[in-house]
């Protein structure tokens, strides 16, 4: 930890708009005032932005308008002016084709709505899958101060006695339909027990690794990641985080300066400690090269390989992100790896603090939660980058989620070309598949879907799930819900849409799978592969305006972050040109 606090007091960017007595400063403070805010307000002091991902479409982030009054309070209170922000919110379940789509949009107008308004600091107040990366991203581009508060984890579902995850549960019994176990009325019964209250899913879905995954990063204060949305305790960390912005924009401490390569490998770490979501593979690697930071796939297999999985939650285990919380948290998980020599400990925090000052007295109340490591869920968790002629670039795996049994394995590909294919078949009785098949899914990355759809853990067959086999071995482009379970092969990369090895498997060709040896490959000849590609057209259906356009021209592949190639690496926060 090598940060040096800036000189105090300085001139802030903010007073290029509100700073003097000059007509544009007039005009600008003027406006600002039929708000009914005092002259002093604009004394110097910072001006504190509160980027909130509100929206009642975003319904995980439908709580937000409280949590950003509270950390109103906290500005003030430290000697700041808040001023709250609506931006772009991409709700993950209300937005099509995909919220994924537009996390790269929504990253974009962030960090334009910082580099051209008067703000010296940001709280990014987000929630939903997406909106954390994406203002993570803005941020990191920007490198204005900036610090996390998300707005916590719905409580349990319950129904007829047992727990019932976000996500997770509507998978089960979506397949409990259709094996005949599960009569459509209970499952509409289900229905009102799964989102009980505020807050995002209640599993170790995506929402609640990418809340770990600031809190490790350092983006987030202590202890952010797991307070369930209607705790008080919620409130109170926005209003105390609110007061820690004022003091990182006067010690000029910008996400640069937290968010290093020891960080990152932190992160990695951390979600294979709490067998975290496969999407932080691809929003990590996206945030990282906003702020200008050399992250691969490689990282990920090299930190994550031999971290044990010692969270309990579901989809891996059994328990909930309220358990999480009260058994202490990520701040125990985080003490975990440092007592296992697998955490950076000097690596610098939002807090001002490094990491380990910040973990090392936490408490785990309770070890059925977050399990000593030699009774984790697997000693190997994290997430397993695969390699093969079949995904020269790289595919991930999530071992904790998968059937053991399956983690080697020799198969016959059942085909599907898109995703509308796979849903005009899979249901047909005449399908040629036995649950020793592999199912393929082309079509469904970054340009193809468009946008990378959570369609990757395909649904079984009704005729293997009517034989109780409840996992098969899948591998698509695409990605999959961090709720979601089973021996799913994702992100393969080159993407079948851009003519990668995906493009051309057939159904019957054979398919090798051996995760610990890191290996999918496609059992042709490389002479029989190369022909295939050769003759290889892409699909039909690119957008040509539009974001559909910008997005499927410039969007990279899932081994590097899908996002934008015209947004990586490029940072600071310019102030425009006045035009008044």
């Amino acid at each position: 930890m090598s940060f040096k606090p800036a000189d105090w007091p300085r001139r802030l960017r903010s007073q290029e708009w509100f700073g003097g007595t000059g007509r544009d400063q007039i005009y600008h403070r003027g406006w600002m005032k039929n708000q009914g805010l005092p002259h002093d307000l604009f004394d110097g002091r910072p001006v504190i932005g509160i980027l909130n991902t509100w929206s009642e479409l975003t319904p995980c982030n439908a709580h937000l308008r409280d949590l950003a009054e509270r950390v109103k309070h906290g500005i003030y209170e430290a000697g700041g002016l808040p001023v709250e922000v609506p931006v772009f919110s991409a709700s993950e379940s209300s937005f099509r084709p995909t919220a994924m789509m537009f996390r790269n949009l929504a990253s974009l107008a962030v960090e334009e709505a910082m580099r051209g308004q008067p703000m010296d600091g940001v709280v990014l107040l987000v929630g939903c899958d997406k909106t954390t990366p994406s203002l993570l991203m803005g941020a990191a581009s920007t490198d204005m101060p900036s610090i996390v508060v998300t707005g916590g984890p719905m409580l349990n579902g319950y129904f007829r006695g047992e727990r019932v995850g976000s996500g997770t549960h509507l998978w089960k019994f979506s397949e409990a339909v259709k094996a005949g176990e599960m009569t459509a009325d209970d499952f509409l019964e289900a229905e009102g027990s799964m989102s009980r209250s505020p807050g995002s899913c209640n599993t170790m879905g995506t929402a609640s690794s990418m809340a770990s995954m600031a809190e490790a990063l350092g983006m987030a204060l202590s202890g952010n990641a797991a307070i369930p949305a209607v705790d008080s305790r919620r409130r109170v960390m926005a209003q105390i985080s609110g007061r820690r912005i004022f003091q990182m924009v006067k010690d000029d401490l910008k996400p640069s300066d937290v968010m290093t390569k020891q960080a990152f490998e932190n992160a990695i770490r951390t979600n294979g400690a709490i067998g975290g979501s496969t999407n932080a593979v691809v929003h990590l690697l996206a945030i990282a090269g906003r702020v200008g930071v050399d992250l691969t796939l490689d990282d990920w297999d090299r930190c994550g390989r031999d971290v044990a999985t010692i969270v309990d939650l579901m989809p891996s285990g059994k328990y909930l992100m309220e358990e999480f919380f009260y058994a202490g948290g990520l701040p125990v998980v985080l003490k975990r790896l440092g007592e296992a020599g697998l955490l950076h400990k000097d690596a610098l925090t939002v807090s001002g603090e490094p990491i380990w000052e910040q973990v090392c007295d936490a408490m785990n109340h309770n070890e059925q939660v977050i399990l000593p490591v030699e009774k984790a869920l697997t000693q190997q968790g994290g997430i397993a980058v695969l390699r093969g002629n079949l995904a020269p670039k790289g595919a991930v795996i999530k071992p904790s989620a998968a059937s053991p049994h399956l983690l080697k394995h020799r198969g016959r590909a059942v085909v599907f070309e898109d995703i509308d294919d796979y849903k005009a078949r899979i249901n047909d009785d005449a399908l040629d598949v036995d649950e020793t098949c592999v199912l393929v899914l082309k079509n469904c990355g970054p340009k193809g879907y468009p946008g990378m759809a959570e369609v990757g853990n395909m649904g079984l067959p009704p005729k293997i799930l009517k034989k109780g086999i409840t996992d098969m071995v899948r591998i698509s482009d695409a990605r999959m819900s961090g709720t979601a379970y089973g021996t799913v092969i994702l992100h393969t990369s080159p993407e079948a849409a851009t003519g990668g090895p995906l493009a051309v498997v057939r159904s019957g060709d054979m398919i090798d799978l051996a995760v610990a040896a890191r290996r999918l490959h496609l059992d042709i000849s490389d002479a029989e592969l190369a022909e295939r590609l050769s003759g290889w057209t892409a699909p039909a259906g690119q957008s040509d305006s539009g974001y559909a356009w910008l997005h499927q021209t410039h969007v990279q592949g899932a081994d590097t972050g899908a996002d934008l190639d015209f947004l990586r690496g490029c940072r600071g926060a310019a102030v425009g040109r006045d035009s008044h």
